[in-house]
């Protein structure tokens, strides 16, 4: 924001003669520009306030296209426990958050590896923050903790999801944000102090590393931790797919995740109202330029993503697949969530195409190694999010960085684009750090949860279903037939209460999906 305008009638005196009403005249001409230079500082808090708040809102409803994405991506059989569990992430991730997290991710002043004030939001707002900004934060940390619930889906005890969710969002995920996007962070590329990593710091604009790896980094390990589910491999070996039950589920949770996306990348900018003072290009272009370029970015990279996974698994399976492109058009927009703001729009087909191979290559292999993940979350979030930080330090543009991240103008860039080694240096070293913590953190948590059974459901639970045994009834009044079924997929069959007497109409009526 520009600094506000001043007035001095001692200033002002000289201009208006030598009469005797000269000083009051230029008191009252700086009273009233005094006041109206207040008005228009306020009008850029506010504008920048609700632009802020918006992208908040823009995040926060991704937990509803997670939600969906996650339903859809489940047997029926389990879907009321995998939305109960959404719902968790963030009302846990909530108090957590507001208690301990945001004070260690940004509670400044600090040092380089945690913060430590505004526990509770004490002292809160101040001349950094608002409550706009904590806002904005908490969806970013809920959408962590999101991803790692679908990683470990149909098969986990609903004690598990509170006590991880609420360490995810309260320590594990803070921790990580502090790093990379505090200013005291020992990494972070906004630090003013010039203690630069590799004299550039990490360019994580909007979280590949910090939100995506460690919500995959955390599923990784969840999952193998738990094992596959029953069913996912058969006795040899052989991978057997447990489809989801409804891909129309997955179809809107990915549009409402790509609506969510452009609060996500261009909220990330926190402010709107800035200008660049760039001379050479006039004044239409600032701040506010540079969010459309990130929301187009943003866009490109996802859609060659999709593109890229709709024909590659056409190639490789000889069919058209809408669950794969909806994964890798997610993949593309986890991928480019590191540089969008850094990066010409070219670049981004770049990003989404590998990504897309990426996605596929790491799903390949987790086949392989009998690793069951229901929603690919870790090969998501936490193989293309590695990928994304990766382009950043390869991909970067000078000018970009500078707008960006100003005050150091020779501050490194990306290697093909003439800047160096050391921004690919420094983005490496944040993927090996992320891994190392969360891998610490999360890790022994699921190992203690799982030596006390507090991890894996029953047996007969996991057979039957979490939504008749732990939740009380189905979510729909169908129920899944795996076993038996003559089409391919599976057939879902309508389920009548034991005692009551079924209508003509209804009777033996089955859906088939």
């Amino acid at each position: 924001m520009a600094s506000a305008m001043t007035c001095s009638a001692a200033d002002l005196l000289p201009h208006l003669g030598n009469s005797a009403n000269a000083t009051a005249a230029a008191e009252f001409i700086c009273g009233r520009f005094t006041a109206v230079s207040e008005y228009l500082s306020n009008t850029a808090y506010a504008v920048d306030s609700t632009y802020l708040l918006f992208s908040a809102y823009l995040v926060f409803a991704m937990q509803l296209g997670f939600a969906m994405l996650c339903a859809g991506s489940v047997r029926a059989k389990n879907t009321m426990n995998i939305m109960l569990t959404n719902v968790l992430d963030a009302a846990a991730g909530g108090l957590s958050y507001y208690l301990f997290g945001f004070a260690f991710a940004f509670g400044a002043p600090s040092n380089g590896f945690i913060g430590k004030h505004f526990f509770g939001l004490k002292e809160f707002p101040s001349q950094s923050f608002d409550y706009s900004y904590f806002l904005y934060q908490w969806a970013f940390a809920i959408a962590a903790a999101g991803i790692t619930s679908g990683s470990i889906a149909e098969r986990t005890q609903f004690v598990a999801y509170l006590i991880y969710s609420s360490f995810l969002t309260g320590f594990v995920y803070p921790i990580v944000s502090h790093w990379f996007w505090s200013a005291d962070g020992w990494a972070s590329a906004s630090k003013t102090d010039g203690n630069l990593l590799f004299g550039s710091g990490v360019i994580d604009f909007a979280g590949s590393g910090v939100v995506h790896m460690v919500g995959g980094i955390a599923g990784l390990w969840g999952a193998f931790i738990e094992g596959p589910r029953i069913g996912r491999f058969d006795r040899i070996g052989r991978s057997i797919a447990l489809r989801g039950h409804s891909a129309s589920l997955v179809v809107l949770g990915t549009f409402l995740l790509w609506f969510g996306w452009y609060g996500f990348n261009p909220g990330s900018f926190l402010t709107i109202l800035k200008s660049y003072g760039d001379s050479t290009r006039g004044t239409y272009y600032g701040q506010w330029s540079a969010i459309g370029r990130t929301a187009v970015i943003t866009t490109l990279a996802g859609c060659t993503a999709a593109l890229t996974t709709l024909f590659g698994k056409r190639l490789l399976v000889g069919h058209w697949n809408v669950v794969d492109v909806c994964n890798g058009l997610l993949g593309g927009f986890a991928a480019i969530t590191s540089g969008c703001a850094v990066v010409e729009p070219w670049a981004a087909i770049v990003c989404g195409f590998v990504a897309a191979w990426v996605l596929i290559s790491f799903n390949k292999l987790a086949t392989k190694l009998k690793y069951d993940d229901p929603l690919e979350a870790a090969q998501l979030h936490g193989g293309c999010g590695s990928w994304g930080i990766i382009f950043t330090g390869l991909f970067a543009k000078k000018e970009y960085v500078n707008e960006v991240y100003p005050g150091f103008p020779n501050r490194p860039y990306g290697l093909f684009m003439g800047g160096g080694g050391k921004l690919l240096g420094a983005q490496i070293i944040q993927i090996l750090v992320i891994i190392g913590w969360v891998s610490v953190t999360m890790g022994p948590l699921f190992i203690l949860l799982h030596k006390f059974k507090l991890l894996r459901i029953s047996r007969e639970d996991e057979t039957t279903g979490m939504d008749l045994t732990r939740h009380g009834g189905f979510a729909y009044i169908y129920h899944d037939e795996d076993e038996g079924s003559s089409m391919p997929g599976f057939k879902m069959t309508r389920i009548e209460p034991a005692n009551t007497p079924t209508p003509d109409h209804h009777h033996n009526r089955s859906v088939a999906v």
